[in-house]
């Protein structure tokens, strides 16, 4: 006997504002892309999407890798790629530890097999040149210098140009967490000679969760192409991958893309490229300003020194005596405001208000300090 078929009413989510540490606001041209006919991976018209998505990544990343793709997952898979493949057992890799994103490099070091050397610095401060210099030294057989670029739990910036800079002096490759970077502060691959870096299609880029952008230099790719150990994992070994998005034209199956996701990705991309990328900086830099006003009125203080901030997360310290959770669960019930909880070292302890991509608008930054201020009772 078959069971009975549950009957539930289609999901309406409700309508938020969100200012956490992401996923951001999903303008409305991103959600209708999404919405148009499924067609298959391996398409003609899907391979021509393919190739401007291709395109208008490298001009995100400031790049010209010819290797520049979103993976199928979220920023965590992008961060599995690069070190799966950019880590053989044994490798020495010099790994920056500045919160819990620093951590999860860590964690990917030691199950690639590989033999870290960690580099460590408080929570809520940027990586420090001097101590990755320090450990280049005292290991100069270190083949990849490891580095979160913008720290997603505290909201510190670390300088990746003087980072990746050592790394070079040394021979090494770098791998950068830009998760939260990309689209909203200077990121600069070519410029800066980073070697392999990922981010995340729903922070500044303003797509939903489910893509990791990556890069890869030339040069990583002769180190991928140069491996002694099969890459670990099947489905985010580089030399199968590449068969799919390595090239124009005919392509090699290798998994089933989230075609729709995709298009998304292509249109929040297109809206990246008609505000122009230093003009979203700019935006990003501008309202994180006017926020900081303001939460500086409510006599709120920030977790990371000003030279030291990250515009579009801004991480702040919950005052003596008011309850973390309380306030967050008033703001979004009365409010539909969601910010978000501190991670880690910082459970319970701080607030993370994020400004990304379409959510970084000045009616959103009046909106969140006028919900703040009367709910702290401080408005």
């Amino acid at each position: 006997m078959t069971q009975t078929a549950p009957q539930f009413n289609a999901f309406t989510p409700p309508r938020r504002i969100l200012m956490g540490p992401g996923p951001s606001d999903v303008p409305e041209r991103v959600l209708a892309a999404m919405a148009r006919p499924t067609i298959g991976h391996l398409d003609p018209a899907f391979q021509g999407m393919m190739e401007e998505l291709k395109t208008l990544l490298r001009y995100a990343f400031q790049t010209g890798n010819r290797l520049t793709f979103p993976v199928s997952g979220p920023g965590s898979v992008g961060m599995e790629m690069c070190f799966v493949n950019l880590v053989e057992p044994g490798d020495k890799v010099i790994v920056c530890s500045n919160g819990v994103f620093g951590g999860r490099m860590l964690e990917n070091v030691k199950r690639c097999g590989g033999v870290p050397v960690v580099v460590e610095d408080p929570w809520g401060r940027a990586v420090d040149p001097d101590k990755v210099e320090a450990a280049f030294k005292a290991h100069p057989d270190a083949g990849v210098l490891a580095f979160v670029h913008a720290e997603t739990s505290t909201g510190a910036q670390s300088d990746a140009a003087a980072l990746a800079a050592i790394a070079r002096r040394y021979g090494a490759l770098t791998i950068m967490d830009c998760v939260t970077s990309l689209g909203g502060t200077p990121v600069l691959i070519d410029a800066w000679g980073i070697d392999a870096a990922y981010s995340g299609s729903q922070k500044c880029l303003s797509c939903t969760p489910g893509l990791s952008p990556v890069t890869f230099s030339e040069r990583a790719i002769e180190r991928v192409q140069a491996r002694k150990a099969p890459v670990q994992s099947w489905f985010m070994d580089l030399n199968l991958v590449l068969g799919y998005w390595g090239g124009e034209g005919a392509r090699t199956y290798h998994h089933t893309a989230p075609i729709n996701p995709l298009y998304g990705l292509h249109e929040a991309l297109r809206i990246l490229a008609e505000e122009g990328i230093e003009n979203a900086w700019a935006r990003h830099r501008r309202l994180h300003e006017a926020l900081k006003a303001g939460l500086e009125r409510l006599g709120l203080a920030f977790v990371v020194p000003e030279a030291e901030r990250l515009p579009q997360l801004n991480a702040i310290f919950v005052p003596e005596g008011v309850n973390d959770a309380a306030v967050r669960a008033r703001l979004l019930n009365e409010f539909n405001l969601e910010i978000g909880a501190g991670l880690g070292a910082y459970a319970g302890r701080v607030w993370r208000i994020g400004l990304m991509g379409h959510a970084c608008t000045a009616k959103n930054v009046r909106y969140c300090l006028e919900a703040l201020g009367q709910v702290l009772g401080r408005g």
